[in-house]
């Protein structure tokens, strides 16, 4: 369905529902700023460990899931674990993405860690992607604090639309990749690469998007709903897949999970896809040397650091993983771009003339935490 057309049956319906269902209806995104403090039903958490832990939770997740959970031990010494109710399977069998979002998690948590005064100490636990805890951790007193600015953890955005073209200044990208030149590499759009990945982003798409277990999946994820996104404060919210206006009240008062697996939406979502590649300063990729959960947490941890530095250069960074979760385009990604080592996060990049402010939406921390058993 093109735009013109979807905007024509959205202002119908407008019309046929009449003004005094529109006055009941959804009629405003659902964004973090709206969601009032949870209530402090937990008394074990010491004030700033529950800070602690929120602000770890502001970590990137596919479809919002929120992997994590964190077992409380005593005080300053949890269990960062993983949930396997929030897998996605269709996708992600093998919970790569999944260890990568943990490895996001467990670097919000050193850098709000750090700016209360308190050193992280770490051991491994998992030996396999599927295995329930990661990572055992002990926070300990420091006498310096950490400089880094918790705001930048807490204003994170992922943006996905009205991406400038320019390709990024040098300056800029030294920034950005500093001490890990080895694990990020940039592909200016000019470049075959960069436009390689353009067009397997959208064979990808369309792979993932007829076939149904996947597409299924991306429904159970979706909030339509601002109740049902207040409910659940994890997932895909209308705020951020940025459907905005009378076509994000359509969506939040008339559809549901039926709707996602109609031809109609598939067709609108890989049409979004083809306007987001075409307009962009190419592509990050991060990759690795190998896919132990050791790295793949060092990798969630490189890609966090990465993500928190961009908005201060008024860039944007849209992590587009379709490629690697399609067997058919995954096989040819690495001989095609020349790169040999193991790629784990492929992120459309570009400058923004306006940095839009934070909406997804996060659990309480109660919501994620478990007593020791």
């Amino acid at each position: 369905m093109n735009r013109k057309k979807f905007i024509t049956i959205a202002a119908g319906t407008t019309i046929a529902v009449g003004t005094t269902t529109y006055l009941f209806s959804d009629k405003s995104n659902l964004v973090r700023a709206d969601i009032k403090p949870a209530d402090d039903n937990n008394k074990i958490l010491k004030p700033d460990e529950k800070e602690i832990l929120f602000l770890a939770s502001l970590a990137p997740s596919g479809h919002n899931t929120q992997p994590w959970f964190v077992q409380y031990l005593e005080p300053y010494h949890w269990i960062i674990g993983n949930d396997k109710s929030k897998w996605l399977s269709a996708v992600d069998p093998t919970q790569r993405e999944t260890i990568l979002s943990i490895g996001t998690f467990i670097q919000n948590l050193e850098y709000a860690a750090g700016s209360f005064g308190y050193g992280c100490n770490y051991n491994l636990l998992a030996k396999t992607n599927q295995d329930e805890q990661v990572m055992e951790v002990k926070l300990i007193k420091e006498e310096l604090k950490n400089t880094f600015d918790i705001a930048k953890i807490k204003s994170r955005r992922t943006v996905r639309s009205n991406f400038l073209s320019d390709v990024l200044e040098k300056e800029d990208l030294k920034y950005l990749i500093n001490l890990e030149p080895k694990f990020i590499h940039y592909l200016p759009a000019t470049s075959k690469e960069s436009q390689f990945i353009n067009e397997q982003t959208i064979v990808a798409n369309r792979l993932q998007a007829y076939r149904n277990p996947a597409q299924q999946e991306l429904a159970d994820w979706i909030r339509f709903s601002s109740k049902d996104a207040d409910r659940h404060r994890d997932g895909l919210t209308t705020a951020g897949m940025e459907i905005e206006g009378i076509s994000g009240w359509i969506v939040r008062n008339f559809y549901d999970k039926d709707n996602v697996m109609k031809n109609d939406f598939r067709e609108a979502g890989i049409d979004k896809i083809k306007k987001e590649v075409s307009e962009s300063a190419g592509w990050i990729l991060i990759t690795s040397r190998d896919n132990s959960v050791a790295t793949l947490l060092e990798t969630g941890r490189i890609m966090q650091r990465l993500f928190l530095k961009v908005r201060e250069k008024n860039i944007a960074i849209h992590p587009m993983t379709q490629i690697l979760e399609e067997v058919s385009t995954r096989q040819t990604l690495n001989q095609s771009i020349g790169i040999d080592e193991n790629i784990q996060f492929i992120l459309r990049t570009g400058y923004l003339k306006n940095y839009p402010p934070s909406v997804s939406l996060r659990r309480p921390v109660d919501g994620f935490i478990r007593n020791r058993k």
